[in-house]
């Protein structure tokens, strides 16, 4: 592994030292998944990645996705963070589209960009899956809230665009900014489903101008809440429309995760009803922090 090359960027930053931090490691198809799995946990980040290889295969990028306890088969901010590498280390030239191989399938993501720089990077989730409810009254109890803040017009759900979440509706900023999850709770809450994480909003934001707010506990990846989740918050853009949470069958949103951990971060969604199915796209934008080799 010596000599392998990695970098450090922010997603869903508007600005450097904002976001979701991630470790990318560069043309690492000669290293095992024991020794990915080492380097993960030694990054220490929400997840850290691996481009295999420095050319497309059967379409795209081969990548391949740790947190610090276990690999999974796609995540969000580490989607956007290897595009965005690949595009500016691997490709070195303005490109619209960069694929990539994942264990979920291949994953798209296209850029716009501002006098030639990446601008904001999206990415178009997986088919959303509509999964099982539960009882509002358990997710208070877990969110450590009263079960009046849960807006009960809305069901806690399970959703899924690749990665699988329960989305939980509240009423308020201040419902939202009160939480204190219990982690054994939320363990026994989750047992019975897919998801192993939840993602609750508000329709309020932290900034103006923005269209919601959301927080992310994911303690069983080994995150006990994540500055900005891509996955999750691709599961709550189809989670509204589903719904119709917004009386409609689209959404353009703006998204802030992250403020109570002190990492602002800004995620946009788009999702579309298209017949029978909902088209979910979740954008940010990324900013390259430092480039590093490994010495042993």
């Amino acid at each position: 592994m010596k000599g392998l090359t990695f970098y450090i960027v922010d997603v869903f930053a508007e600005e450097k030292y904002a976001g979701n931090q991630l470790a990318v490691f560069r043309n690492a198809g000669g290293i095992t998944g024991p020794e990915m799995q080492r380097l993960a946990k030694e990054m220490n980040y929400s997840e850290t990645t691996f481009i295999l290889f420095e050319e497309e295969r059967e379409g795209g990028y081969d990548v391949r996705i740790f947190t610090p306890d276990a690999e999974v088969p796609f995540a969000g901010h580490p989607t956007l963070g290897t595009a965005f590498i690949i595009q500016r280390e691997i490709i070195g030239g303005q490109v619209d589209e960069v694929n990539l191989n994942l264990k979920v399938g291949c994953i798209p993501v296209t850029f716009t960009y501002e006098n030639g720089i990446p601008a904001v990077l999206w990415m178009l989730q997986r088919p959303l899956i509509a999964g099982k409810t539960v009882d509002p009254g358990i997710m208070a109890g877990v969110l450590g809230i009263g079960e009046g803040e849960i807006d009960r017009r809305f069901p806690v759900q399970e959703f899924s665009t690749g990665l699988p979440f329960v989305i939980a509706p509240l009423k308020s900023l201040s419902s939202l900014r009160s939480i204190r999850v219990d982690p054994e709770r939320l363990s026994e809450a989750l047992g019975g489903l897919d998801a192993k994480a939840v993602l609750a909003f508000c329709p309020e934001a932290y900034k103006k101008g923005h269209d919601l707010a959301a927080r992310v506990f994911a303690g069983f990846y080994g995150v006990p809440e994540d500055p900005a989740t891509g996955s999750a918050n691709g599961c709550l853009a189809g989670y509204l429309v589903y719904h119709r949470y917004f009386d409609g069958d689209s959404i353009d949103l703006k998204v802030d995760q992250g403020f109570e951990i002190g990492r602002p971060s800004l995620l946009r969604l788009k999702a579309n009803r298209l017949g029978e199915e909902i088209e979910v796209s979740v954008g940010g934008g990324v900013r390259m922090v430092a480039e590093g080799r490994l010495v042993d």
